[in-house]
């Protein structure tokens, strides 16, 4: 294990040492309005490279490529469609990745080797500033490949350690997923992760609906086991909260409970489980609910029971997360 690196707070003259050391082929944990990054200059190939070999990412699995404005589109995509230009005008900057057919001249290890690539401009001040510093930047989330994203510099600290050259400390991230993700490719806008921005805000822009995606298109956040806590997590109804946990032999199996309703958490709380509350907001439980899976994700628990959260659209983006953390392939 390595020694942690201390982060860094953030002032204009962490941003000016991060850009320097971005210049430099450097790799810098930043903050985001969605998740901590692991950033690289984009036109650096092999900084970039550093980025999969410090996560431990496969080498066909894309990057995002955050931007300063939409005006910098052309020089990443070489087709810009009007459904991406109408989605940026609503939703730029912000928590939102579009997917279009890449430029010649983008790194194949941006793309994964694909013929697309993923762009965004993020909302995030610090993030902006950086990318007006130093340029356009490379940047999946600041974890280890497939495990529990990072919304805090602590979260990044503890998992890497010092093999990132600088992490830049902006406080808890205010949206706490990872962006939407849309396809551009064919002319049908398709989503290929749900995110904060939903369907029914995306499809309200376009004037169309948004299509299921096919396998074509490799994007972050897609493996079917994905945001996954060491400790073994399973979900439940909240009518059968209390069977599942008994059915563990809880106390003697150490039985964590995560609910988000007030029958959930005594039902859990009496069938012996230690209970942790969740909002129940789609979004504020959103925001909290990578932090919340590192606090239980512990030696002193067994198992992960997440009570089911509502079936209604605005959940689509946490229900995501928590099947892809209770994939065990």
């Amino acid at each position: 294990m390595t020694s942690p690196i201390t982060p860094t707070r953030v002032s204009p003259a962490a941003i000016e040492a991060a850009a320097r050391l971005l210049k430099a082929g450097g790799v810098v944990a930043i903050p985001t309005e969605t998740v901590y990054g692991l950033a690289a200059l984009a036109t650096d190939a092999d900084a970039v490279r550093r980025i999969y070999a410090i996560k431990g990412r496969p080498a066909d699995h894309p990057v995002i490529v955050h931007l300063a404005s939409a005006d910098d589109l052309p020089r990443w995509a070489r087709h810009v469609p009007p459904e991406a230009r109408a989605l940026a005008e609503a939703f730029w900057p912000g928590p939102l990745t579009l997917v279009l057919p890449r430029q010649p001249s983008v790194p194949d290890i941006i793309t994964g080797g694909q013929d697309s690539v993923a762009l965004r401009v993020p909302s995030q001040p610090v993030t902006r500033a950086l990318i007006a510093a130093a340029g356009p930047l490379a940047a999946p989330s600041a974890n280890r490949f497939g495990r529990v994203s990072p919304t805090t510099a602590e979260h990044v600290q503890t998992e890497l350690g010092d093999a990132v050259d600088m992490v830049l400390d902006a406080g808890p991230c205010a949206v706490g997923l990872e962006s939407t993700i849309v396809s551009l490719l064919d002319g049908t806008p398709a989503l290929l992760r749900p995110g904060s921005i939903t369907v029914a805000e995306l499809e309200a822009v376009l004037g169309t609906r948004i299509t299921a995606p096919g396998d074509n298109v490799r994007a972050p956040g897609r493996l079917a086991s994905h945001y996954a806590p060491a400790i073994p997590l399973e979900l439940a109804a909240t009518e059968q909260l209390a069977g599942r946990i008994a059915a563990q032999g809880a106390p003697r199996v150490r039985v964590v409970a995560l609910t988000w309703s007030e029958p959930g958490a005594a039902s859990a709380a009496n069938a012996g489980a230690h209970v942790e509350h969740m909002p129940p907001d789609a979004r504020a439980y959103g925001r909290e609910l990578y932090a919340m899976l590192r606090r239980v994700d512990e030696p002193s628990h067994d198992l992960l029971i997440v009570e089911t959260p509502p079936s209604a659209p605005e959940w689509l983006a946490v229900h995501d997360r928590l099947n892809r953390a209770a994939h065990r392939g």
